[in-house]
């Protein structure tokens, strides 16, 4: 299975960088090299952009843990699905062999009686 906590380009920025970006945190050359990725990934730039809507910047950590709690929670409402939708496949499977046993077993009995 794929890293979940990292969907980022793998030259992607941390989470901490752009936030701290987004602050004026960095030194010249940092933010330098982030407009230079910012310049080319336009996933990057995006991200920057929204970022920079917040007008409180300590909602962004809060946003942030929020949006991950819901996808969690989505993908493990996801991964249940999976795993009942499994079961009810294998009780189909289940259900039909034992009706092709009684069958063939009918069959043969049918048959040794005619004979």
């Amino acid at each position: 299975m794929t890293d979940n906590k990292n969907i980022l380009p793998q030259n992607a920025l941390s989470e901490k960088d752009l936030i701290d970006y987004v602050n004026n945190n960095l030194s010249a050359e940092k933010r330098h090299a982030i407009e230079l990725q910012m310049a080319e990934n336009n996933f990057m730039n995006d991200a920057v952009e929204g970022l920079e809507q917040f007008t409180n910047k300590q909602q962004i950590q809060e946003y942030v843990h929020e949006l991950n709690h819901q996808l969690k929670k989505q993908t493990h409402k996801k991964r249940i699905r999976k795993h009942k939708r499994k079961l009810k496949e294998q009780d189909w499977i289940i259900i039909a062999a034992i009706i092709l046993l009684l069958l063939s077993v009918t069959a043969y009995l049918l048959i040794q009686r005619i004979d």
